[in-house]
């Protein structure tokens, strides 16, 4: 299956007020490009690397549109010094986070400073149980952790038609797990976008490049405050 994501898109929406009269922040006409503030960029380079699924991949955008892509601009404009990988593979569980983890930072030239994971939305799509899942995050921090690598864990939230037990045992389990390996957190990735039907792809489940904007500004100044203080 190559969504990434996550039928929440469209089914969690039913738990908050989802409506296609939503706001969305506000579009430059056509062919202009957005205003962003730029500081000056300043110390030294900071290694980020974004590992997760078709949310950070970019399914359906440009490569420059991708999640990762428009949060490295954003942290540049702002002035941080930071170089962001994109190791999001669309389809991928996290199980099979958990299999290639190791792999992707071996091949990486240099330890980064700040890994972002992002998993566990095409968990909910297969029906993997919480319990699964939260062994794989578990193993994925645990390495991480091992390799003395910071970490920011990108939350997700289940939908209602899955079950109250299920949903109780899902959702707990990243704030549990960042508390655990103590990780910094973004409860829950997508709340800029979720309830936001203009901010979606025609298949309901990815945010458009708009969509992903919107993520990133939402979550930009967490990822700046999860990296380390620089020697």
């Amino acid at each position: 299956m190559r969504t990434a994501g996550w039928v929440l898109l469209a089914a969690v929406g039913l738990t908050g007020c989802g409506s296609d009269d939503a706001a969305a922040p506000d579009a430059p006409p056509a062919g202009e490009p957005r205003a962003v503030a730029t500081a000056e960029v300043a110390g030294p380079e900071r290694r980020i690397l974004a590992f997760g699924d078709s949310l950070f991949a970019g399914y359906g955008v440009g490569e420059q549109e991708s999640y990762p892509a428009q949060l490295e601009a954003v942290l540049r404009s702002r002035g941080h010094n930071v170089q962001v990988t994109n190791a999001g593979v669309s389809g991928d569980t996290s199980a099979a986070g958990r299999q290639r983890i190791g792999f992707v930072l071996d091949s990486l030239e240099e330890k980064p400073d700040l890994v972002i994971v992002e998993l566990g939305g095409n968990d909910l799509l297969r029906g993997v149980s919480p319990a699964e899942t939260r062994e794989n995050l578990e193993a994925i921090l645990a390495e991480l952790q091992r390799r003395d690598i910071p970490v920011l864990l990108m939350g997700m939230r289940a939908p209602p038609n899955l079950g109250e037990a299920f949903v109780r045992e899902f959702d707990r389990l990243y704030p549990e797990l960042a508390r655990h390996y103590d990780a910094a957190l973004v409860p829950f990735f997508l709340e800029a976008v979720y309830d936001k039907p203009n901010l979606i792809q025609d298949d309901r489940i990815h945010p458009t490049a708009a969509g992903l904007e919107a993520l990133v500004a939402a979550t930009a100044a967490d990822v700046a405050a999860a990296l380390p203080d620089s020697d």
